[in-house]
């Protein structure tokens, strides 16, 4: 068995990975499995010593809405706990992975969580961890373990311990018709952000994930603001003559494109965050907006009708040359990019009023619709490139959905509040 190792998640790390806006919990999203994944391997997640369902349950349902594991977690075939863990009797089971843990109240109000991720088929431990928790940062402690496990068994890093942005629209509070709000990736520990009668659109992360720009209309025309999470300062950013809207932060911070019309048409601007200085990037006739860097930051994308309809474009910075890159469809739009650069979740119209989320691939071309709901606007991936948010409606309801890119899972996070829109996934 491999040595356990020992991590200690200080009070300033966790907290970091909370917000410190206000901690007003506006209306509570809930999670409902829309497509179960099939046939995925069984993990099973067993109730940690000491827990008082605080914990497992967390990793067990961050797990289960990967779409990537099966969970094995009820009727146990076999009781297990720390080095403990009986091969024989899960393997007849048929579960190939199984996770035991313990926590330890310790001194300064906190625990000593100490969990391990045994290989059935191998026999051997892949994970044998002690973390060092504050009592207040439990919650966000599960889904870091969830990370780390579903990194072991995929290879890839988890996204469970993120945080969405959405907007909030209420008609029964009007004078909180409006509320931008963040909350975890399972739609649990809600906060706002921003309240306003007037509406708020197209909230985008700060690449340190420590601000958030938005359109908010409480001087009832549009702006771009810029507000901090950690002070709940903010700043306006544009409120020029027009259309300001569609924000987006180059890859070091230090840039925004966004869409205005202050020369009458619609194009894409670039600001220098430090400077204020705008520079216009596009010149044409047609609509251009919804602009997003490349994670490179060598280029944008952005959402134009100059070929007679709304397309997916690409603007080059070496050369201010633009190049079509969706040609499926009469409709493309709201395009957004994968941390690696090699696929564009956006917005298309398959056929009619039908408007589904669909996944292009850069190299090939190739797109492949993925949403089967037909209302579905603002994609978003998860950082890893495993998942997409996204705005949906069912019957009467506007709610978010997250689905894995294979199309293997999807779940629902609908208000009890209100209609949920205009998602976006924060960057690690």
């Amino acid at each position: 068995m491999e040595n356990t190792r020992r991590h200690l998640i200080s009070l300033a790390v966790l907290t970091a990975l909370s917000l410190t806006v206000p901690a007003t919990t506006f209306a509570q999203l809930h999670l409902e499995i829309a497509k179960a994944p099939e046939q995925a391997p069984k993990i099973a997640i067993v109730p940690f010593g000491n827990d008082n369902n605080a914990l497992y349950p967390i990793i067990e349902n961050d797990l289960n809405r990967s779409g990537r594991f099966t969970s094995a977690s009820q009727n146990l075939p076999a009781t297990a706990q720390l080095n403990q863990i009986q091969a024989d009797n899960w393997q007849s089971a048929g579960v190939p992975y199984v996770v035991v843990g313990q926590l330890k109240p310790i001194a300064g109000n906190s625990f000593e969580v100490h969990y391990q991720l045994y290989d059935v088929q191998k026999r051997q431990y892949l994970l044998n961890e002690v973390l060092t928790v504050p009592n207040s940062r439990v919650r966000q402690a599960g889904h870091m373990i969830s990370d780390a496990i579903y990194q072991a068994l995929t290879g890839i890093a988890g996204d469970f311990s993120g945080r969405i942005a959405y907007v909030l629209r209420n008609q029964a509070t009007p004078a909180q018709r409006y509320t931008l709000q963040i909350a975890d990736t399972d739609g649990e520990q809600p906060k706002t952000v921003l309240s306003s009668r007037d509406p708020i659109l197209s909230p985008t992360w700060s690449p340190d994930a420590k601000k958030i720009a938005y359109v908010s209309f409480e001087t009832k025309r549009p702006a771009i603001y810029l507000q901090d999470l950690a002070t709940g300062q903010r700043e306006v950013l544009t409120s020029f003559r027009g259309l300001n809207g569609a924000p987006s932060f180059s890859p070091d911070g230090q840039s925004m494109l966004f869409t205005a019309s202050m020369n009458g048409n619609p194009e894409i601007y670039q600001m220098n965050l430090a400077t204020r200085k705008i520079q216009r990037m596009t010149r044409d006739s047609a609509i251009d907006t919804e602009a997003r860097y490349a994670p490179d930051g060598k280029s944008f994308i952005f959402t134009s009708d100059r070929g007679g309809a709304p397309q997916i474009y690409r603007y080059s910075f070496d050369d201010a040359s633009v190049k079509r890159l969706t040609f499926k469809g009469s409709f493309n739009a709201r395009g957004t990019l994968s941390a690696d650069g090699k696929k564009i979740a956006l917005v298309h119209r398959p056929s009619g009023s039908n408007y589904k989320v669909a996944i292009q691939d850069i190299n090939t071309g190739i797109t492949n619709i993925l949403t089967p709901t037909s209302l579905d606007e603002s994609p978003s991936f998860s950082p890893n490139g495993q998942m997409v948010v996204y705005a949906t409606r069912e019957g009467n309801r506007g709610l978010l959905s997250i689905m894995s890119t294979d199309g293997r899972f999807r779940m629902n996070l609908p208000s009890e509040q209100g209609e949920v829109r205009e998602p976006a996934w924060a960057p690690k």
